[in-house]
């Protein structure tokens, strides 16, 4: 009987032991899955304040009238990449005239976000390429002041991209557990996905604070 009652305790405190373990994974990777998410909206937030700023120097008249052209279709492409070429959140930042003439989003066109936003870092990347371009931009007060907000929007990007690759990685690598796997503890939940895209600083751009005669090294790609 002492042995059968032995046998009986192990046997429960196994089971115990066991759901507790399932239960300390099921509700760390919700944690994870979770925190994906938060760092995901930060990311589509800082993008599309990158974006804003983008179109409104666009159409600052700081720019010369090619110049403006690419940088608005690139911004406007990259404020609609998440829709499906009906109005977003950030449509009032280019006139009608303009949105009407760059034409239907970038969901529309099939382009994903990396893509998009790759594409309008490379154009300002091109655009800011002069030093003499961006003294006379910053030599200007709006100009100045457009530069300095598209530098801070730029580099919350890059830390907010690099926060949210480092959480997908480490939901992946719990995914990718036995217990995870035997169990299915991640249910219908979707595998997360890194954010990738060129968000590389622009050789032109002065660094947040920064007079564009004394710029220091440039912040790497992040992430």
């Amino acid at each position: 009987m002492w042995a059968d009652g032995t046998v009986v305790l192990v046997v429960v405190g196994v089971v115990l032991l066991l759901a507790w373990l399932v239960w300390v994974q099921a509700s760390r990777l919700d944690r994870l899955h979770r925190k994906v998410g938060a760092s995901r909206a930060v990311v589509e937030a800082q993008l599309v304040r990158r974006a804003g700023v983008a179109a409104e120097l666009a159409t600052s008249g700081q720019l010369d009238p090619a110049s403006s052209v690419l940088v608005g279709e690139a911004a406007w492409a990259a404020l609609t990449a998440g829709g499906a070429g009906g109005d977003v959140p950030s449509s009032g930042l280019l006139p009608p005239d303009l949105r009407a003439f760059l034409g239907t989003s970038a969901a529309a066109r099939g382009l994903d976000r990396g893509q998009v936003e790759s594409e309008l870092s490379a154009t300002l990347d091109e655009v800011l390429d002069e030093p003499e371009e961006v003294a006379a931009l910053t030599a200007d007060p709006v100009g100045e002041r457009l530069l300095g907000e598209l530098a801070a929007a730029w580099y919350r990007v890059q830390l907010a991209r690099r926060f949210h690759n480092e959480a997908v990685a480490q939901t992946q690598r719990v995914r990718r557990g036995a217990l995870v796997r035997l169990l299915r503890l991640a249910g219908h939940a979707p595998e997360p996905r890194t954010l990738e895209l060129d968000d590389a600083w622009p050789r032109g751009l002065p660094l947040p604070g920064e007079a564009a005669s004394a710029r220091q090294p440039r912040p790497g790609t992040a992430g």
